[in-house]
């Protein structure tokens, strides 16, 4: 029997994950393979294929009795943010509210803080599916360190593969903002700040396991000039572009109040509007603006469970979808969601969807799809993660459909995988090895960084109250 398409004619293979009750490849034909299995090799899928045509392989793992998708991809998170998880004075109240009372906590990150609530973060991502992640650090505490290069040292450590946004805020409440100016940085600073560390950390050759975008944080803390600034430099760098816009009612106000226009109007103002930016939450566009997105090419993070607890709204996901605008999905701040669960995403995606436009509307493929390709085009990877082809990253999932919770679940496992559960993986694999095994991270180090995560937590709440 010859080999299959892109299999390595000689030696065994690193890894070959076989027997899946269904291999999803979210590939350019989505091909969806009964029994399927996948090998990967140097970091890279070598093949998939049926049933019969397994290569020789120094790791097996069976993944009889489950789903085996690409890994999914986290387009939007404050990583930080889990040092204060499900914080009692910050439970109720709009957005703005909320960030009012958080920001004095979030100015004692430092390094050590970083490097800690993102390693953490980042096992809870894996736990949950999660093989690429972006995080957007817009705080940047006076004398706080390099808090950028602190999470991409965690990130490796834990071995996923991880995307930087080097955030910022320079607009604070003396001058009309919203963050207090303990947190906020002059223009000069953020640009100079930005190009180190692209210079530093970003990766451009394939496969790459550290990029760095530019990420002013929202209309409501940073100033017109540096939205343009920024664009510029990430022009001339050629890096991605990332901040929230359309988020609730409150900024549409705000926009309106300071600059006389409504934040999408603003962003292509400040020279945005371009496929090389995403966006996160999109709740409030109306139709003219979601035509423009999608003219545009600008990608969306879709964040459901931020969106539901800060009562934001809906977003209009099948509209935006529709009108070809990239949506991916994005756990937002563990703060804020209080939960750090891409499947959980995707299955509120998946809800959420059908409560706005109708039963009809989505299926856990349309998730699936958000968490996977269109996750990857607004990173700018597409075909590269988010896809098992032959030369894509090896980043993949095995998810258990079996117990008590899948009794029954014969007809399709992509629609049991959400409609049932909840499910957490049983394997991750990111750049071909695995981050977590038997549903168990492979990491031996996690109870101590708990027990870290836990003093720096206890210490930073324990001033707020």
């Amino acid at each position: 029997m010859s080999a299959p398409d892109g299999l390595a004619a000689a030696g065994p293979v690193d890894l070959l994950v076989r027997s899946a009750d269904l291999l999803v490849t979210m590939d350019d034909q989505r091909r969806e393979i009964s029994r399927g299995w996948v090998a990967a090799h140097g970091g890279a899928v070598a093949a998939v294929g049926l049933p019969g045509e397994e290569p020789e392989a120094t790791q097996v793992i069976d993944a009889h009795g489950c789903l085996v998708t690409p890994g999914l991809i986290n387009t939007h998170h404050h990583i930080y943010q889990n040092l204060t998880r499900a914080f009692a004075p910050a439970l109720d109240g709009d957005l703005f509210q909320w960030l009012q009372t958080l920001y004095p906590i979030w100015t004692r990150l430092d390094e050590e803080a970083a490097h800690v609530s993102t390693w953490i973060g980042c096992v809870e991502l894996a736990l949950g599916g999660c093989t690429t992640t972006m995080d957007h650090l817009y705080v940047h505490p006076r004398g706080a360190g390099d808090l950028i290069t602190a999470e991409i040292r965690a990130a490796g450590e834990v071995g996923l593969r991880f995307h930087a946004t080097r955030g910022s805020m320079s607009l604070s409440a003396k001058d009309g903002g919203l963050p207090p100016n303990s947190v906020v940085q002059d223009d000069d600073e953020i640009l100079a700040d930005s190009e180190r560390l692209v210079a530093m950390h970003h990766d451009r050759s394939p496969g790459a396991m550290v990029q760095v975008a530019l990420a002013p944080c929202s209309p409501f803390s940073v100033t017109p000039q540096l939205m343009r600034a920024t664009a510029e430099l990430a022009e001339r760098l050629d890096v991605r572009l990332h901040t929230h816009l359309a988020e609730t009612a409150e900024e549409d106000a705000y926009c309106l109040e300071h600059f006389g226009r409504r934040p999408i109007e603003h962003f292509e103002e400040c020279g945005w509007g371009s496929d090389r930016a995403w966006v996160a939450h999109m709740v409030c566009p109306d139709d003219g603006e979601i035509s423009r997105l999608g003219a545009w090419g600008t990608g969306v993070a879709h964040c459901p469970s931020s969106n539901m607890l800060i009562g934001a709204g809906l977003s209009p996901v099948g509209e935006l979808r529709a009108a070809g605008v990239p949506v991916g999905l994005g756990c937002d701040g563990s703060a804020s969601t209080d939960c750090a669960s891409l499947w959980m995403e995707a299955r509120n995606a998946l809800l959420v969807g059908r409560l706005r436009n109708g039963a009809s509307s989505m299926r856990a493929r349309d998730a699936l799809e958000m968490a996977t390709r269109a996750g990857a085009t607004c990173l700018g990877r597409d075909g590269e993660i988010g896809v098992l082809a032959p030369g894509a990253c090896a980043d993949l999932v095995v998810w258990p459909l079996e117990g008590v919770q899948f009794a029954g679940a014969l007809s399709d496992p992509l629609e049991a995988w959400l409609r049932c559960g909840p499910v957490a993986a049983r394997h991750t694999v990111v750049n071909g090895r695995l981050v977590v095994a038997d549903g168990e991270p492979t990491h031996p180090h996690v109870s101590e960084m708990l027990d870290r995560h836990r003093a720096i937590a206890t210490r930073w709440q324990q001033v707020a109250s």
